[in-house]
């Protein structure tokens, strides 16, 4: 989701607007060209939905509509062979006539740089199909506010820090100059506090625990929140970034599959377009269901055409064990932070998906409690992004634009404090060589959060060490996430096995990931920042090097460096890799000293440079793709920013008969 601002109602390509006004200025004589007014606009960019909305003049948020009248807009990107590109509910029709060149629910792969679709030869990446979607929802915001060049992107709270980078970048592609991160479950517990029940009627009351339970087309989102004081501070957060509203359809096609398949003898999972189809009426027939008792299902494969009639006891016991996931991990949420429902004043519900009566009523059974159902599934996230906005744009000119100063007043006070949902660490080698992940800040820890390990080197006169910085998985039971790597040289000379070298990280106010290496001895100090994924930038102390040795005897790329740990408390066993045995570039966790206070005294002066790092797991320079050929070196290995979308045409639609997938046969 993301908030973006905007300048005042012009009909010209944004990068033309002030150059366009301040030609007219000098056109007429004046010298006293004023800025345009700036609106706060927040985006909901959604796995399966987007919407985008912003804060008017009297401080209310209003969802804009989108070219089609629409104020959603389907996440979906069609591109034709025309090289158009068709974002939204025409590209969800083309779906059917040309699933082959369609993407959808590319959120579920964004900050996977391995991930891509090919179209035409053409690789395009999640951050491509973002890019698209935000520019639709951009263009239609320029045509009734104005310009949008500032943005704040809010994303699912555990979003890995290349996932949220990636979502970033998918911002600057769409024309977007800043853009700024919060999480989604903050974002609905800002409007429910400023929108629902504090703006506009009463304060709340001094102190409230608000569950904030999003459950969204394609990501769950759990976040318990408390509010004091003009406050909004995230007390623990949870989620599954893959359960959705998606899983729910998936569940249901597979079984009216099954059914199908045993009528007829025919599978429509065997024919790309059937099975689009399918997808379609699945997701009428789900959303009917929860209003209905039951509802029509129409499968047309091959020569074949039967309507089912679902009923939503069977639907119910089809997704039952999605309810449960959701179900454990609100209640794992909750004992890993030694709470109990007692502990929880308000359930908030959001996201499209909690709409389905056998998600509210497993949730009313937990909490014991009528649930707050006042905000809108659809838009509260976005609004609450648009709050945030404001929210940061209280000292600005947008503030003297709202007319209510009760408003501006209120927005200017508020406060909100997130903490890290995921574990943030380095690989370290326990006794039996096995390289596994050692969180120094673990998961809900505040931001921002700083935390120093002391390791210890296991051979004299060791010359370097080797950071593998790693978050912990969004669901258990998964593989860690590598950030990046850092190899930081130039340790004191001589030094002796066992000597002292502090690591610290830390989490900034943005979730940037911060890494210092000190050698304890000597003074010296390095310093890493992941600024991007591919990117760490490492800073060396001044003073002697040490000669640098001959190639022959530089260590090869292909080998392993890690710390070896004796103790820990808060690994995990999950990802086990046997080091080599002649591993000798460890540390040895012999001495499990923590603080949060200042670094170790003594530090030399650094200067910064950057360096030459190797590429995390997963994250390389040429993407493989099953069946798919490596592409030539004349082949473009990223796409250009994207053109404005061009309008919705009739004359993309298809003359054949695939309108039959719509229409139930007569009673």
């Amino acid at each position: 989701m993301m908030v973006a601002w905007s300048q005042s109602p012009c009909h010209v390509p944004c990068g033309e607007l002030a150059q366009g006004t301040e030609r007219r200025a000098a056109r007429d004589g004046r010298s006293d060209v004023k800025t345009h007014k700036a609106h706060a606009v927040g985006i909901d960019l959604g796995t399966t939905y987007s919407c985008l909305a912003y804060l008017n003049e009297h401080g209310e948020p209003v969802t804009l509509a989108n070219q089609e009248g629409e104020l959603a807009t389907p996440s979906v990107v069609f591109f034709d062979e025309d090289q158009q590109v068709v974002v939204g509910t025409e590209a969800l029709r083309n779906a059917i006539v040309r699933p082959d060149r369609v993407v959808q629910n590319s959120k579920r792969h964004i900050g996977d740089p391995s991930h891509c679709w090919t179209i035409d030869g053409q690789d395009y990446t999640p951050v491509d199909i973002a890019s698209y979607v935000l520019r639709k929802l951009l263009t239609a915001a320029h045509e009734q506010i104005g310009a949008v060049e500032r943005a704040v992107v809010t994303v699912p709270a555990q979003f890995s820090e290349l996932q949220r980078r990636a979502t970033i970048e998918a911002g600057h592609r769409a024309g977007l100059k800043q853009v700024d991160i919060i999480n989604e479950p903050v974002a609905a517990a800002l409007c429910y506090v400023l929108g629902t029940e504090g703006l506009w009627f009463t304060e709340l009351a001094d102190e409230q625990r608000i569950l904030v339970y999003d459950l969204g087309g394609g990501t769950f989102d759990l976040s318990l929140v408390k509010y004091h004081q003009d406050e909004v501070c995230v007390v623990a957060s949870s989620g599954d970034l893959h359960l959705g509203g998606i899983d729910w359809n998936a569940a249901l096609e597979r079984a009216i599959c099954d059914r199908f398949l045993a009528d007829f003898h025919a599978d429509p999972r065997e024919d790309s377009r059937s099975l689009q189809a399918l997808s379609l009426e699945v997701e009428t027939t789900k959303r009917s269901l929860s209003v209905r008792p039951r509802a029509a299902l129409t499968v047309q494969h091959d020569t074949h055409r039967k309507t089912y009639q679902v009923q939503q006891q069977k639907f119910v016991e089809l997704t039952q064990p999605l309810v449960e996931r959701t179900a454990a991990i609100t209640q794992k949420m909750l004992a890993d932070n030694q709470m109990g429902w007692a502990h929880v004043d308000v359930i908030l519900t959001t996201g499209g998906a909690s709409r389905m009566p056998m998600v509210r009523d497993r949730l009313k059974e937990l909490g014991g409690r009528t649930l707050n159902t006042s905000l809108s599934p659809d838009q509260s996230i976005a609004h609450g992004a648009t709050y945030y906005a404001g929210m940061l744009l209280s000292n600005t000119e947008f503030a003297k634009a709202i007319r209510n100063k009760d408003v501006t007043s209120r927005l200017a006070r508020m406060k909100q404090v997130s903490v890290n949902a995921r574990g943030l660490g380095i690989l370290v080698q326990n006794d039996q060589r096995i390289r596994v992940p050692h969180y120094l800040i673990p998961a809900n820890s505040p931001l921002p959060a700083k935390f120093t390990q002391t390791f210890g080197t296991v051979v004299e006169n060791q010359k370097r060490v080797h950071l593998q910085i790693v978050e912990s998985p969004a669901t258990e039971g998964r593989p860690h996430v590598p950030l990046g790597e850092c190899i930081i040289d130039d340790l004191s000379p001589n030094l002796a096995e066992g000597s002292e070298i502090a690591v610290t990280i830390a989490y900034d106010g943005q979730a940037r990931v911060h890494v210092t290496a000190i050698d304890v001895t000597g003074g010296r100090e390095a310093t890493t920042e992941i600024i991007r994924p591919e990117n760490v930038v490492t800073t060396e102390v001044e003073g002697t090097p040490e000669e640098e040795a001959p190639p022959e005897t530089q260590e090869p790329a292909t080998s392993v460096d890690d710390f070896q740990v004796e103790k820990w408390a808060n690994s995990t066993d999950r990802v086990a890799v046997q080091l080599p045995d002649d591993d000798d570039e460890i540390l040895d966790l012999s001495k499990p000293a923590a603080s949060t206070g200042p670094a170790p005294a003594g530090r030399k002066r650094v200067r910064r440079k950057k360096s030459k790092t190797r590429p995390s797991s997963g994250n390389k320079s040429g993407r493989s793709r099953p069946g798919n050929k490596k592409q030539s070196a004349s082949r473009p290995q990223t796409v250009k920013p994207p053109p404005l979308p061009p309008g919705l045409d009739s004359s993309q639609d298809s003359a054949s008969a695939e309108e039959e997938f719509w229409n139930l046969p007569d009673s």
